[in-house]
């Protein structure tokens, strides 16, 4: 990907596909940090904003080894996923490319493998979080 945004089209409603995303995130043994209602928040404001919802969660060990190769892998981490919902009523996912945040932070080639397992690690949960 070009920008670095991958995003699939999910069969659940945001929220759903929020939920399943954070219990797929907890039964494969990573840490949530936190979880934001971005249409929530805009409502405490006054606004009105379609469905949106991100979780930010990792791996420590993974994490911590990228930030080792590259300090300023801290500014795409801890990992981040995005459910939200379009102006027709269909319901995405988008997260960043891991190989993109690689390629933006110039990570050396021994960080490679922990990108490729973040990347399949990520297409795993997507395909549940989102019911395809």
């Amino acid at each position: 990907m070009e920008d670095g945004l991958v995003t699939i089209i999910s069969r659940r409603s945001a929220g759903d596909t929020m939920d399943a995303l954070v219990e797929a995130i907890v039964k494969a043994g990573m840490t949530v940090f936190a979880r934001i209602d971005h249409a929530a928040n805009a409502a405490s404001v006054g606004l009105s904003l379609r469905p949106t919802e991100l979780v930010m969660f990792g791996n420590p060990a993974n994490g911590s080894e990228l930030m080792l190769d590259e300090q300023s892998a801290g500014l795409d981490l801890p990992f981040r996923a995005l459910a939200w919902e379009d102006e027709n009523g269909e319901v995405w996912l988008s997260y960043n490319d891991p190989h993109w945040i690689g390629r933006r932070h110039e990570l050396d080639y021994k960080s490679h493998g922990v990108l490729a397992s973040i990347e399949s690690g990520m297409a795993a949960l997507a395909r549940w979080a989102t019911g395809t």
